[in-house]
């Protein structure tokens, strides 16, 4: 607030107005960034909400969808996919199974190329 109102080009006779300007878009700001954080906090599923928009109840058929999609793909590539998806690094993977690190990339690259494919086909069967 201050800074602003220390603003050179600030014109004197409309400093009131102004800083409630600023001050009204902090707290939008402030808000807004509250907002964000409790619906990234719903969709790491850290705290028990109902889910309420229409996105987030396709954010969630989507992910049973790809989750479906995820154990259809073979051996290592479902594993490593699940593991990523559990919040476990490449390395700490090809750590766990005793694989080289470049294999575990190598078969993470290709579960998500097939992911893709899937998905890409699924949107092209729903535009027909």
């Amino acid at each position: 607030m201050a800074r602003a109102a220390a603003h050179a080009t600030l014109d004197r006779n409309r400093l009131g107005p102004f800083l409630t300007s600023v001050a009204l878009r902090l707290c939008i700001d402030f808000y807004r960034d509250m907002d964000r954080r409790s619906r990234l906090l719903q969709r790491a599923a850290l705290i028990d909400a109902p889910l309420t928009t229409e996105e987030d109840v396709c954010d969630e058929d989507f992910g049973r969808w790809l989750l479906s999609q995820v154990r259809q793909l073979r051996g290592r590539e479902q594993e490593v996919i699940l593991a990523r998806a559990a919040g476990i690094s490449t390395a700490e993977f090809a750590r766990m199974h005793n694989i080289s690190l470049k294999s575990a990339e190598a078969a993470f690259t290709r579960g998500r190329a097939r992911l893709r494919t899937a998905c890409s086909q699924s949107l092209e069967g729903r535009a027909v």
